[in-house]
């Protein structure tokens, strides 16, 4: 019987080696990669059948992968493992397209599971934060991100470059396109949210997940 291929995203090296250790006798652990731009490549590149994704990663968060991983390949399962147990992360993830989210607190008791259901085709939500997540969406103010609504896949991923530190030509330099172009995006985002300086922009990516600190 084929073994299911699995890819690993976290921006932790001992992490990934604990991950490794622990699903490699179940499953084919094809790659173990650091950021969200690295596993998009080896996505491609391998075509594994599930993703554990880290949610904050540099250069691309878990969740904005997610989103580009479901447009490519919908048939690739992705589950979220993290350190976040707030709920908005969680909901953010499975509005992008995750199967499941795991708390790397309960990793070795859960992540095993949340694979299996996602090959299932169901969804697997950790009991942790299991009520959290029901109880906000019950909530009739509970309102669609404004990220999703207001910014471009671009325009996300040049809000975090920028929240992490880089410059604007770094920016760049990192996404083949030209200072400028990264400018107008900029100018655009402060424009769409309503922000009036970088440190705005910055605040607001920490604020919706893009980037922790």
């Amino acid at each position: 019987m084929k073994r299911v291929r699995v890819i690993i995203a976290d921006d932790h090296k001992i992490m990934l080696e604990g991950l490794h250790g622990l699903l490699a006798p179940h499953f084919e652990v094809v790659a173990t990669v650091p950021d969200g731009v690295a596993l998009l490549e080896e996505i491609e590149r391998l075509e594994p059948d599930v993703a554990i994704i880290d949610v904050s990663m540099p250069r691309l968060n878990g969740i904005e992968a997610v989103k580009r991983i479901k447009k490519s390949h919908p048939h690739l399962k992705c589950v979220m493992l993290t350190m976040h147990p707030d709920v908005t992360y969680a909901s953010r993830a499975f509005e992008a397209g995750a199967s499941g989210y795991v708390l790397k607190q309960a990793a070795t008791s859960e992540l095993m599971r949340a694979i299996e259901e996602a090959l299932e085709g169901r969804t697997y939500v950790t009991p942790l934060i299991a009520g959290g997540l029901l109880e906000s969406y019950r909530n009739p103010d509970h309102a669609q991100d404004v990220i999703t609504t207001k910014l471009t896949d671009r325009q996300r991923q040049i809000l975090q470059l920028f929240a992490e530190g880089f410059s604007a030509k770094e920016i760049g330099r990192e996404l083949a396109i030209s200072q400028r172009t990264v400018e107008f995006h900029k100018y655009r985002m402060m424009e769409a949210l309503n922000l009036k300086t970088h440190a705005d922009l910055v605040r607001f990516a920490v604020k919706h997940g893009l980037v922790t600190v």
